[in-house]
C-alpha cells in the first residue's frame, strides 16, 4: 500500500495535517496514531475533529481510555490504550462493538492492543525531530486509506 512522509514544524501544522484527513471520514473508519509520549498524537486527532467541524475541547483519553465525539454527522471514538496492560482488556472495553459499528475509531498506542485489533485503514507514526518539528508517516493499508492519502496530497 502507499506511504506519505511529511514534516510538520509546529503544533498548528500537525493539527492541520489531521484536518486534511477529515473529508475522508467516515469512509476511513480505523486510524492508528503512534509515537512516543508528547509526540503530538492528540494534536493530530484534534485536527481530525476540527476538520469535521468540532469546536469544543478535545481531551486525551489517557485516563478514560475512550472519548466519544459526534460532529459533522460522524461518530468518532478516540481511544488511548497507553494504560492497557493486556490486550484482553479490550474485551471489557467493548472494543469489538466499537469496531463493528459505523463509527470512526482513532486509536493511540494501538500496539497495546496486540492481535485483538484489526489492520487499520491508515497508520500514522509521529516522531519528534529538532526542537519543535515532527516527522509524520502516513501508511495506507486499505483502498479507503489510499484514497485518503491521495486527498492529503491534494493539499501539498
Amino acid at each position: 500500500m502507499s506511504t506519505r512522509r511529511l514534516e510538520t514544524h509546529d503544533e498548528a501544522e500537525t493539527e492541520a495535517l489531521g484536518a486534511r484527513l477529515a473529508p475522508s471520514l467516515p469512509v476511513v473508519r480505523l486510524i492508528y496514531v503512534r509515537g512516543p509520549l508528547g509526540a503530538g498524537k492528540t494534536t493530530f486527532v484534534r485536527g481530525l475533529l476540527r476538520g469535521l467541524g468540532y469546536e469544543e475541547a478535545v481531551r486525551s483519553p489517557t485516563f478514560t481510555l475512550v472519548e466519544p465525539y459526534r460532529t459533522g454527522g460522524v461518530d468518532v471514538f478516540h481511544f488511548d490504550l497507553y494504560r492497557v496492560k493486556n490486550p484482553e482488556e479490550l474485551e471489557f472495553l467493548g472494543m469489538r462493538d466499537y469496531l463493528g459499528s459505523d463509527a470512526v475509531c482513532v486509536i493511540e498506542w494501538p500496539e497495546r492492543g496486540g492481535a485483538v485489533l484489526p489492520e487499520p485503514d491508515i497508520d500514522v507514526m509521529i516522531r519528534p525531530i529538532n526542537n519543535r518539528g515532527r516527522a509524520v508517516e502516513l501508511r495506507a493499508h486499505t483502498q479507503a486509506g489510499q484514497a485518503a492519502l491521495a486527498r492529503v496530497d491534494e493539499f501539498e
